[in-house]
């Protein structure tokens, strides 16, 4: 790789700015800027207008710009002064030397970071490779490491496409479509060798040879290397290979999973990078570990059985989901067109390639599972939650004969949200003046979140609605937006602009549509339903957005249900429903409305964290105790939440109708009894006391523990480093400050 690539995306796009405004082509190419303390103002400024139309791109915005625009910002003392403030800030934090992880595991260098491999990263709305929460679990887990000095390299792939896009017909029914993206105008460079030319790694798909370039994102202190297939060299299908995020059949997902996985590696051989951990975060980089093993045969001259536990012992597996589903499993017959030429190369005969994937041995139908083998070539995995892992040991408890259930080993590291990205900079701005200027770095501090009873409830209310109002105002015009585009009556696209009110009770509901989310059980009793919502005196409103995957019937029926609610005359001010679910708008969710609501059938919310970014923004989760609810809730002598709601029972049942009954009777009664009187009891200047108080408590209850700094100092002193947790556990909080 060549050395004078690091910056050259940034240097070109330099050369079209002023002089005063050259830094901002270094900030525009690090998606450090996206969590910055500035980072509303500074590219938003060039031309809102054209910052929407982009996709909040900074790249593209700078590279359309026109120099009149540019030569008028440089003239600007106010605007000079916030590009110098901005480039000191991100020149401190990038030449950084004393950080967390200095301190506390010296050993772990940049001669040999963890390698951490994920399908699907959420850095931020201008980067679409992410379809949901394992995206955005990961693009968090990039900056806090970046924050916290990790030395860490992400490994994932570039899609052409990325995840599909959302619209939805007069009907209601979801209809997915899909939109190039175009690299070279988004804030990724294409790295290059020493003759300026792509660098590029060949791996064979299917008898094919199939060449593979590298591209990067700068994510703060962290390097995020993608792979693209889409390269005149190759077959016209080879191409697609990285076209679509979780598209096609199987043989796609096999053929994208093998890039990953072993293209990955070889990608990390090809930039000089030796890891001294490789992190499957899920199981589509399980290929991963058989490419490691046969680069360790090819320089021992060892049999794969000699090799395996070195091997095992540079590997750790983070397993999201207990649906069967989310666990990849292809045929024999798939495997044999993909590794009859690989497992030559480990030395394996078939059977013994097929037994590392295979849950149940001897079975010559049993298909190859990537969750197997990764379990199976790692030293270490771990849940997301303390009950995923509970339900992960025992669904796992096959491969562990014998071993019992609790010794199954698989533990857990419970997700956390990164602060600084989904705090909205209005209450960013609240915790600077009463927890202090280094919030953002003290977000495992439970004392300082304490403080946050110092804030006077009329000033945590009154930012809180301002961001309710922005909430409001954003859904409007959404919904305007896409009622246009269906070429709806002109009276309901008018009655766009009376949508919602900032006033009344708001509840979130956000994320996949995944039947098991069961996004309308509030509607299952549509008659109580609409009794609540319409109340005139008390009223509630609620805001829906996600998406059903292409292939989920079901989940188009639900949001298919929703959207007929959206249209029930005796609620429909109250009611609305956000296309194209993303970034932005899960941002302006979390940080606007009043109580987010979470109702999956329990177990099977591995951990979920859209409830834990409504907490840092003084929002109150109402949700079944599942997943990382379960560790959050917390109760009063008098048997109700402090910090929110639970619904139904800590109870697991097959029975899905009871189930559905028990949680959708207990949602009504919260609503009815508890959330909506509480709301509603305010005093004379329209401040609901208690409300806010159980808003502070949400904070400072589950701020200090539900953040990716905490979770990744877990994956440093846990899994990454082991040797040095009984040094660091103890002092985990103060190290960490």
């Amino acid at each position: 790789m060549s050395q004078s690539s690091a910056n050259t995306a940034a240097l070109h796009l330099s050369e079209k700015l002023p002089f005063p405004l050259k830094r901002l082509a270094d900030l525009a190419y690090n998606y450090w800027w996206s969590w910055s303390s500035d980072r509303l103002a500074l590219f938003q400024a060039i031309d809102p207008q054209e910052w929407e139309r982009c996709g909040h791109n900074p790249v593209a915005i700078l590279e359309s710009a026109s120099y009149e625009r540019l030569t008028q910002l440089a003239e600007d003392p106010f605007y000079l002064k916030q590009v110098s403030a901005l480039a000191l800030e991100f020149d401190q934090y990038i030449n950084q030397k004393d950080t967390w992880v200095s301190r506390v595991a010296p050993q772990v260098t940049h001669n040999n970071p963890i390698a951490y491999f994920c399908a699907e990263f959420g850095i931020h709305e201008s980067l679409p490779i992410y379809s949901g929460g394992l995206g955005i679990l990961a693009g968090d887990h990039l900056k806090s490491s970046s924050d916290l000095g990790v030395p860490l390299v992400g490994i994932g792939l570039l899609y052409r496409q990325g995840y599909f896009r959302q619209r939805l017909s007069r009907q209601g029914w979801q209809e997915d479509y899909y939109v190039d993206n175009s690299f070279h105008r988004m804030p990724i460079e294409l790295m290059k060798n020493e003759h300026g030319e792509a660098l590029t790694i060949k791996l064979e798909v299917r008898q094919r040879q199939v060449t593979v370039q590298i591209w990067r994102v700068q994510v703060g202190r962290v390097s995020l290397y993608l792979l693209d297939s889409d390269r005149q060299d190759n077959d016209p299908i080879d191409r697609w290979l990285t076209g679509h995020l979780y598209g096609g059949n199987s043989e796609t997902r096999i053929a994208q999973e093998v890039v990953l996985g072993i293209g990955g590696v070889r990608a990390l051989q090809a930039l000089g990078i030796k890891p001294s951990v490789y992190h499957l975060n899920e199981g589509h980089a399980a290929f991963c570990t058989l490419e490691v093993a046969r680069l360790e045969i090819e320089r021992t001259g060892k049999s794969f059985y000699d090799i395996e536990a070195t091997v095992r012992n540079s590997c750790v597996f983070t397993t999201h989901t207990p649906v069967p589903a989310g666990h990849d499993v292809f045929s024999p017959d798939l495997i044999d067109s993909y590794f009859a030429q690989y497992w030559t190369q480990l030395r394996l005969s078939r059977e013994q390639f097929l037994a590392l994937g295979a849950r149940r041995l001897g079975d010559p139908w049993e298909p190859f599972g990537m969750t197997v083998l990764a379990l199976r070539m790692s030293r270490a995995c771990n849940g997301v939650s303390e009950l995923h892992g509970q339900v992960s040991r025992k669904m796992w408890t096959v491969l562990y004969p014998q071993r019992s259930e609790e010794k199954v080993p698989i533990g857990y590291i419970t997700n956390g949200v990164h602060a600084p990205t989904w705090t909205a900079p209005l209450l960013a701005d609240l915790y600077n003046q009463y927890l202090g200027a280094d919030w953002k770095t003290r977000a495992v501090d439970p004392k300082m979140w304490a403080k946050v009873d110092d804030i006077p409830d009329e000033e945590l209310w009154s930012r809180h609605l301002i961001l309710k109002e922005r909430l409001v105002a954003y859904t409007r015009y959404k919904v305007r937006k896409a009622r246009e585009q269906r070429g709806e009556d002109q009276r309901l696209i008018q009655a766009s602009d009376s949508l919602l009110d900032p006033k009344v009770l708001t509840i979130g509901f956000a994320r996949r549509f995944s039947p098991y989310k069961r996004g309308d059980l509030i509607l299952r009793d549509a008659e109580r339903a609409l009794r609540i919502f319409s109340n005139a005196q008390r009223p509630v409103q609620i805001v829906f957005a996600g998406k059903a995957h292409p292939a989920d019937e079901e989940g188009k029926r639900i949001i298919q249900r929703l959207m007929e609610w959206c249209h029930n005359s005796g609620i429909i001010n109250r009611v609305a429903f956000i296309e194209d679910y993303d970034i932005y708008t899960g941002q302006k969710l979390v940080q606007g409305v009043d109580v987010w609501l979470n109702n999956p059938r329990r177990p099977l919310e591995a951990s979920g964290t859209s409830g834990q970014k409504v907490c840092f923004n003084g929002g109150i989760n109402c949700s079944v105790l599942d997943g990382w609810w379960c560790e959050g809730y917390q109760v009063g002598a008098d048997g109700k939440g402090i910090n929110g709601w639970a619904i139904g029972e800590d109870a697991h049942t097959s029975d899905q109708e009871l189930q559905d009954r028990i949680d959708s009777q207990s949602l009504y009664k919260l609503l009815e009894e508890e959330i909506v009187p509480l709301y509603y009891d305010q005093d004379a200047q329209g401040i609901p006391h208690g409300w806010v108080q159980m808003m502070k408590a949400s904070i400072k209850t589950n701020s200090p523990l539900f953040n990716t700094d905490r979770m990744i100092a877990d994956y440093v002193t846990q899994v990454y480093v082991p040797e040095i947790a009984t040094v660091v556990q103890p002092i985990l909080a103060k190290v960490l400050l």
